[in-house]
C-alpha cells in the first residue's frame, strides 16, 4: 500500500486474546475490555484518539482465535508493522496478528455475514490445569449420539428468542445455523462443540451448549429442544455454559479472508 501522509485509511485488524481478565470487548464503565486496551494502543501510534469497531461483542471472559475490528486510521502506515507496534503496547494476553486496508464503507460489524463460535469441555476425570481457563470441567458421563442428534436440530432458520439471555436489546431474534457439531478430539479427553451462522444473540451458543449437554446427560429429551425451537418455551431447557469454554473462533466477510 502506498502512503498517504494526509488520507483517511479504514483499516481492518484480525486479533486473538484470552477474556479471562476483561469484561468482555465492548468499552463499559466497568472495564477493563478489549476494545479499551486496543484503543488505548491506537491511541499511541496515531498520536490521537482512535475509535475502534468490533465485529461481535464477546461477553465477560470469553476468548477469541480470530476476532476482526475496523478503524478509521487518520493517516497511512505501514500494515505490515502495524501489528508489532500495536502489540508492544498490547497486555500478552492480547495479540495483533493481522491489517488490511478495506473499503470506505466497510464496517467490521455490518459488513460480517456470520461468525463460527467452538465450545471446549473437559471430560477427563480430574480437571486438566493448563485447560482449565478455556474449558468447562463435566466428567459426568454423556450419550454422544444423542447430543449430535440435538445439535442436528440447531440447524437451519428458527426463532431464538428461547435462546437469548435477558438483558439483550435486539428485537428480531431469528438466526440462521448453517452448522452445529459435536466433536471427539482423537484420544484426548476434550469434546468441542462448533457453531456457524448468520448471527448470533445474547449468549446464546452458551445456552444451545447448555441444552446439548443436558440432552447428553438424559435430562432434556429432544422433543423438548423441538418445542423451543418452534415457539412453544419461552426459555431454553438447559442451563448457560460457563463464559470461559467459549471461543470467537472467526468473522466471516463476503469478500475477504481472514488469515
Amino acid at each position: 500500500m502506498k502512503n498517504r501522509e494526509c488520507s483517511i485509511v479504514n483499516v481492518l485488524i484480525y486479533l486473538s486474546y484470552d477474556g479471562t481478565a476483561y469484561r468482555g470487548f465492548q468499552v463499559q464503565p466497568e472495564g477493563p475490555t478489549i476494545q479499551e486496551e486496543l484503543e488505548k494502543a491506537l491511541g499511541l501510534v496515531y498520536k490521537q484518539s482512535v475509535r475502534l469497531a468490533g465485529a461481535g461483542r464477546t461477553d465477560s471472559g470469553v476468548h477469541a482465535r480470530c476476532q476482526a475490528a475496523s478503524f478509521e486510521a487518520p493517516f497511512a502506515i505501514s500494515l505490515e508493522k502495524l501489528p508489532y507496534a500495536l502489540n508492544s503496547l498490547l497486555p500478552q494476553d492480547i495479540v495483533v496478528f493481522g491489517a488490511a486496508e478495506v473499503p470506505p464503507l466497510f464496517h467490521a460489524r455490518f459488513s460480517a455475514i456470520g461468525k463460527v463460535y467452538s465450545y471446549t469441555l473437559d471430560r477427563s476425570r480430574y480437571p486438566q490445569v493448563f485447560l482449565s481457563r478455556y474449558s468447562w470441567h463435566y466428567p459426568e458421563p454423556l450419550n454422544l449420539e444423542v447430543m449430535r442428534q440435538a445439535a442436528s436440530l440447531f440447524e437451519g432458520t428458527y426463532d431464538y428468542a428461547s435462546y437469548c439471555a435477558s438483558g439483550s436489546s435486539v428485537k428480531d431474534t431469528v438466526r440462521t445455523l448453517t452448522k452445529v457439531e459435536v466433536k471427539e478430539n482423537g484420544d484426548s479427553d476434550l469434546l468441542t462443540f462448533r457453531f456457524e451462522g448468520n448471527g448470533f444473540l445474547y449468549r446464546m451458543v452458551r445456552l444451545i451448549t447448555g441444552t446439548l449437554i443436558r440432552a447428553g446427560a438424559g435430562k432434556v429429551s429432544l422433543a423438548a429442544i423441538e418445542a423451543s425451537l418452534a415457539g412453544e418455551e419461552s426459555s431454553a431447557p438447559g442451563p448457560t455454559a460457563p463464559a470461559h469454554g467459549l471461543c470467537l473462533e472467526k468473522v466471516l466477510y463476503p469478500d475477504l479472508s481472514l488469515l
